[in-house]
């Protein structure tokens, strides 16, 4: 089985009007095999159609640019690129995240974009809750501080999709054993 630890980056606004609706703007994943092998990663960025001008709080705190999402492709063609990476279609796999946005936003921009959603169907592990229940915490911590309390090096910038899945495939990798799915 190949398990793909993944987080997804989404437009945000600081005190967001609530009609608007977020959309993915970025995709990092690490693949790892049974094993805890990596096999892989993935980092794409996604052009937003719904509010394609990303908000100051969104750059800020992503440190995504307008200019990288203005020359992305859209979500169809980067989640159709993320599933032939992860071989969704041949291997069996799971999808592992930290608490269940990164899920709930899957099931939410492939149903705004027309694409089938059949592969994510008991597919998705939310780490993050699993974590609190293995650790007996009373509240979930964050990625970041999780990482601290692990006495892990955190790597990269905190809200980039790729090095969030850098940081929590370690987190997915000392308690390997532990995870249910």
């Amino acid at each position: 089985m190949n398990f793909i630890i993944y987080d997804l980056e989404a437009t945000c606004w600081e005190n967001r009007p609530t009609n608007y609706k977020q959309e993915i703007i970025e995709i990092g994943a690490v693949m790892l095999d049974d094993y805890g092998e990596e096999l892989g990663s993935f980092n794409r960025f996604v052009k937003p159609i719904l509010h394609p001008d990303l908000s100051f709080f969104c750059k800020d705190l992503t440190g995504i640019e307008q200019r990288t999402v203005d020359k992305s492709n859209t979500f169809q063609d980067v989640i159709e690129s993320f599933q032939d990476w992860a071989e969704v279609f041949h291997e069996d796999y799971r999808l592992c995240a930290w608490g269940g946005f990164d899920e709930k936003m899957l099931y939410q921009d492939c149903n705004l974009h027309d694409v089938e959603t059949d592969w994510l169907d008991d597919k998705c592990l939310n780490i993050k809750r699993q974590f609190q229940e293995i650790k007996r915490l009373k509240q979930p911590w964050g990625l970041k501080k999780t990482i601290d309390k692990l006495g892990f090096d955190w790597t990269g910038t905190a809200h980039s999709g790729i090095d969030d899945a850098i940081n929590l495939s370690k987190i997915f990798l000392e308690y390997r054993d532990e995870w249910r799915y």
